[in-house]
């Protein structure tokens, strides 16, 4: 798409004045009009722009099939939604599995469980396995973003089915993808962590399998997210570069993988959202995302 010299003018007039990102509210309101809503468009969107914070549940939703394009059919969809919620959650307090005083994310893992039949018998109930521990880790970060237990078990379920079903096979293949991009970001970061052992200790489960859920805030986290939904698995990839650049004098003292894992694994809070603007600037870098046309 051509690159409309007014509108450029307009979005660099906004962003000086501190309207950063007023057009691409206005561009996303457009797309929420539409019925049915186009969601290759609103994905589109999705990867170019950060999402406004009052749009971004309804956004997710919709990319995430929870809710259909044919907007006049919302309203009996979301009534569907918690029918079905409701009944799973009575089916599990009258199997004894869950009770008034069982943790929301707890509630949430068995009642995904249940949904694709991999509820255990109660008496083989165990701890949780690195699976259940991934599926806690997104369940309490989306908790912290979502406040109506309905919308949040559904958007977990969702995004943990869309990103294993769409991504598992990608998975593996990302810690070889960080080497590759951090090779050319900062070659001497990276021969340092692999002198020291270090690279293969990284926290990639933390970062590659839970999407940095109880690695960055919710500001943060909502922002990496966005992209993540919207079809990207990569960004996460460019979050973990910038991570380590970020932190390279910390990581060029260090020589111990455990101390270099739990670092990482326990990163200061302060600086995640400036990690994670660098991150989607490099990766629409590399991967060629258009970032000034809707």
């Amino acid at each position: 798409m051509a690159e409309d010299p007014q509108r450029n003018f307009r979005s660099a007039y906004y962003e000086k004045v501190g309207f950063r990102g007023v057009e691409e509210k206005k561009s996303l309101e457009i797309l929420l009009k539409d019925n049915p809503l186009d969601v290759e468009k609103l994905s589109t969107f999705s990867q170019r722009f950060p999402l406004p914070s009052m749009y971004r549940i309804h956004v997710w939703k919709v990319l995430l099939g929870i809710l259909p394009p044919h907007t006049d059919s919302h309203g009996l969809v979301s009534r569907y939604r918690t029918e079905q919620f409701e009944d799973i959650s009575a089916a599990l307090t009258c199997m004894r599995f869950i009770s008034s005083a069982t943790p929301p994310t707890e509630v949430y893992l068995r009642m995904y469980q249940l949904e694709f039949l991999q509820l255990p018998r109660r008496s083989e109930l165990k701890p949780p396995d690195a699976v259940d521990e991934n599926f806690l880790a997104v369940a309490q970060a989306m908790e912290e973003i979502v406040d109506d237990p309905v919308d949040c078990y559904w958007l977990i379920r969702c995004f943990i089915n869309q990103f294993n079903h769409k991504f598992g096979d990608s998975i593996p293949h990302l810690p070889k993808s960080l080497e590759h991009f951090l090779s050319q970001e900062d070659s001497g970061l990276l021969a340092h962590l692999k002198t020291s052992g270090c690279l293969g200790s990284l926290p990639y489960c933390l970062w590659f399998r839970r999407c940095f859920a109880g690695c960055l805030p919710e500001s943060s986290l909502q922002r990496v997210w966005d992209k993540v939904i919207s079809g990207s698995c990569k960004i996460l990839v460019f979050v973990a570069v910038e991570i380590l650049l970020n932190y390279k004098i910390v990581l060029m003292g260090m020589s111990q993988p455990d101390g270099v894992f739990s670092f990482l694994s326990n990163m200061p809070q302060e600086n995640t959202d400036a990690i994670v603007t660098k991150a989607i600037d490099l990766w629409h870098k590399h991967c060629g995302t258009p970032m000034h046309s809707v």
